[in-house]
């Protein structure tokens, strides 16, 4: 255990530093006049008395000189207690007074509207303030996808956060899928540089939600391409609510990856088809995304349901998750 400081222990407890200073070379020395208490500590005379005296009145010392005029310390457990919870008094009523110092201070915020709990974008800001909060991130990002994509919204950020070891978890709706080049050029390239993807039928909301200080979000996915117009908000209860809404869509969606691949390989092409049944795209939008016939795709249907033992396109989806090929 490292040595205790008395005098410095003696000062937190509200001492002065004299006094304690004095006190701890009673300790060390012994019983001692005033004199040699001066020359101990190496105060001035008058700094002794005032340092005595004070001592006097906290109790560790003797209240009366004797004839010789000797000081001798006294058992502090008493007064130690004293100071102890007068100094703990003292912390509260500090602590009491900045907590409603600040509150006063909010309080004055949000009367005068000064908050911006809730911070409106539109038109041609809204790409620069996406790409600003996107690339403020420390920890984690949090993101239901789905078109309309804004120009600024490329696949770089997400390369440059996940390099940072900035955590990403981003739902992905059926109709980001089949947007031309979005799986091959966006989705794909960051589940392999980190990104933990899943796949839902429908987003409600476009929805970014940055480490745990502020989200932006469309009023809806129609109300987006329509009016053009997406909020940030800061901590509150709407904010609370948008990560409640979150996390129960990436509990309900269909992970595209996972980590604890089964041993069997698929092709690229392969992997890519599962995804696609799986986020429940079309048929000739599956094709069209391969870039292979109808034809084709029933044949490679076919294969991957007999690799699995599946019957159906919801039991090949399903034992595809189940065997790691998603």
């Amino acid at each position: 255990m490292a040595a205790v400081n008395v005098s410095e222990a003696l000062s937190q407890l509200g001492l002065g530093n004299e006094a304690a200073r004095t006190y701890q070379v009673l300790l060390a020395g012994g019983a001692a006049s005033l004199e040699e208490l001066a020359k101990r500590t190496g105060l001035a005379a008058d700094a002794v008395t005032a340092a005595h005296r004070e001592l006097v009145d906290a109790g560790l010392v003797n209240t009366l000189e004797a004839a010789d005029g000797v000081i001798v310390p006294l058992p502090p457990q008493a007064i130690l207690e004293i100071l102890g919870r007068l100094r703990t008094a003292e912390i509260d009523e500090s602590r009491l007074a900045v907590t409603s110092a600040f509150e006063a201070f909010r309080r004055q915020r949000m009367a005068t509207g000064s908050d911006n709990l809730v911070e409106v974008v539109t038109g041609a800001a809204i790409g620069p303030r996406m790409r600003q909060l996107y690339t403020s991130a420390r920890h984690r990002i949090r993101q239901l996808d789905s078109p309309p994509y804004y120009p600024h919204e490329a696949v770089q950020d997400a390369f440059e956060n996940l390099t940072r070891g900035v955590e990403q978890r981003i739902v992905y709706s059926r109709e980001s899928l089949t947007h031309p080049g979005k799986l091959h050029d966006d989705i794909e390239p960051s589940i392999k540089a980190g990104e933990q993807a899943r796949v839902a039928p429908e987003i409600p909301v476009k929805l970014i939600i940055v480490d745990d200080s502020a989200a932006m979000v469309s009023f809806s996915i129609r109300e987006v391409d329509v009016f053009n117009t997406m909020l940030v908000v800061q901590p509150c209860g709407l904010f609370t609510a948008l990560e409640a809404l979150f996390e129960h869509i990436w509990r309900a969606a269909l992970p595209f990856h996972d980590r604890e691949a089964d041993s069997q390989r698929l092709l690229a092409q392969d992997r890519r088809l599962l995804a696609l049944l799986a986020g429940g795209v079309s048929d000739e939008a599956i094709a069209h995304e391969l870039g292979v016939s109808r034809r084709t795709l029933y044949r490679r249907v076919e294969i991957l349901g007999a690799r699995l033992g599946a019957s159906t396109r919801f039991q090949l989806a399903l034992l595809a998750q189940r065997r790691g090929w998603l």
